[in-house]
C-alpha cells in the first residue's frame, strides 16, 4: 500500500512539473543534500597559473553536497595545494565510494574518499566489484561513521529483527551507506524480508514524514544537519545494534567495530545513546601512487595547524586521531606506512 501511494506521489509530481514546463514557468528548485549553512564553504578551484607551473596536478574524488566529504575533500585538496611544494590538487564532486574506487582503480583520480567497508570489498573483490578487484592502498583513516538505525517512534519497530515487513530507505544506490546497510540486514538474516528502497538522506526524511516508509538506515557524521532536520519534522527513533549480534559481524566484518552516538549529538532530541555499528572513512590511492607523495600528504594532514584549519571547514576534522589513522581496511601505502612507523604509532 506505501509502495503505491509512494509512486503515486512521485507521478503526480511529474505531471506537475511537465505541467510547469508546459505553461512556460520553471519549477521551483529543490534544494536537497544542502551544507550546513555554520560549515565553511571552501573555494578549492586552482589558481590557472598555479596549475601551469605545477610539477604534479593531483586531482582528490570527495562525494555530493550535503555530506562531510564534499566540504572536507574541498579542504584536503586545498591543504595539498598550498603545503606540499610543486603539487595543485583539486576536488572533484562523486557519487562516493564505489564510485570512487573505480575512479582511483582506473586511474582518472589519484586521490580518493571512501568508506572502510566498500574499499574491503574491492580488496577482495566482492559485492560491487565481484571478480574485479581493485589496485587500490589507503593513506590513512580520517574518521569513523555510524551506522544509523532510525524509525518513525510511532512504529512498532525495536530491535534490528522489527524491520522484517517494513518499507525502508537504505541511501542513495551504489553509496557505501547502502553497502553497509544491506550488509547489516543479511548478516541479520532479514534482507529479503525487508522492502527496501533507494532514497538519498534528503528524500528519506521526506518519505518518513510523509508516512511513506517507516524507518531508515544510513552512516553519517554526527552531529549533521540532515538529522537535525528530521528531528525538527518528527519523532524519531534510534534502534539499537544487540551487543552479541555487533561482536558476531565484526567477527565476519574485520571492518566493522562498536560505537555509540552520544545522545549529546541532538541534545534536545535524543534521550539515550545509540549503540550500534561503526566504519572508518578513508583516503585512498592506486597501489602505484609515488611513495614520497603519499609520505608528505600524510605528514601534512596530522599536523596540528593542518588539523585545526580542516576542524574550521567541517567538526568532523576533531575525529582525525593519528592514533587511529592506520586502522584501515585497504592495506597503508608504502609512503603512508614510514610516516607511522616513524612517528612510533605502528612497528
Amino acid at each position: 500500500m506505501k509502495k503505491t501511494l509512494y509512486l503515486s506521489v512521485a507521478l503526480i509530481f511529474v505531471l506537475a512539473l511537465a505541467g510547469g514546463m508546459l505553461l512556460g514557468c520553471e519549477p521551483e528548485e529543490e534544494v536537497v543534500d544542502e551544507v550546513d549553512p555554520e560549515e565553511e564553504v571552501v573555494d578549492d578551484e586552482p589558481d590557472p597559473e598555479d596549475v601551469a607551473e605545477a610539477e604534479k596536478f593531483l586531482t582528490l574524488a570527495s562525494g555530493s553536497p550535503g555530506g562531510v566529504y564534499y566540504p572536507l575533500g574541498a579542504g584536503l585538496a586545498q591543504q595539498i595545494t598550498g603545503n606540499i611544494d610543486g603539487v595543485v590538487c583539486q576536488s572533484e564532486s562523486t557519487g562516493a565510494s564505489v564510485e570512487n574506487i573505480r575512479l582511483v582503480g582506473a586511474g582518472e583520480t589519484d586521490l580518493a574518499m571512501v568508506m572502510g567497508n566498500v574499499a574491503f570489498d574491492a580488496i577482495e573483490g566482492q559485492a560491487d566489484f565481484e571478480g574485479d578487484a581493485q589496485p587500490i592502498m589507503a593513506l590513512f583513516n580520517m574518521y569513523p561513521g555510524a551506522q544509523k538505525f532510525f524509525v518513525d517512534a510511532d512504529t512498532d519497530i525495536y530491535e534490528l529483527e522489527d524491520f522484517a515487513g517494513h518499507e525502508i530507505s537504505v541511501d542513495a544506490a551504489g553509496s557505501g551507506s547502502e553497502v553497509m546497510a544491506r550488509t547489516i540486514f543479511e548478516f541479520a538474516g532479514i534482507m529479503d524480508d525487508i522492502d527496501a528502497v533507494n532514497l538519498s538522506m534528503a528524500e528519506t526524511s521526506e518519505a518518513l514524514r510523509d508516512g511513506l516508509i517507516d524507518g531508515g538506515s544510513v552512516s553519517l557524521a554526527y552531529p549533521t544537519a540532515h538529522f537535525e532536520e528530521l528531528h525538527a519534522m518528527m519523532d524519531i527513533r534510534y534502534v539499537d545494534l544487540d551487543e552479541d549480534f555487533m561482536d558476531a559481524a565484526i567477527e565476519e566484518y574485520p571492518f566493522f567495530f562498536k560505537g555509540v552516538v552520544p545522545k549529546e549529538a541532538h541534545e534536545e532530541h535524543m534521550d539515550e545513546d545509540h549503540h550500534t555499528l561503526f566504519v572508518g572513512n578513508e583516503i585512498i590511492v592506486h597501489e602505484d601512487f609515488d611513495e614520497d607523495l603519499a609520505y608528505e600528504i600524510t605528514r601534512h594532514m596530522f599536523q596540528e595547524e593542518t588539523i585545526e584549519e580542516l576542524i574550521g571547514i567541517h567538526a568532523q576534522a576533531e575525529n582525525m586521531d593519528i592514533q587511529n589513522a592506520p586502522e584501515t581496511a585497504a592495506p597503508l601505502h608504502p609512503g603512508a606506512e614510514r610516516f607511522f612507523q616513524e612517528e612510533g604509532i605502528i612497528d
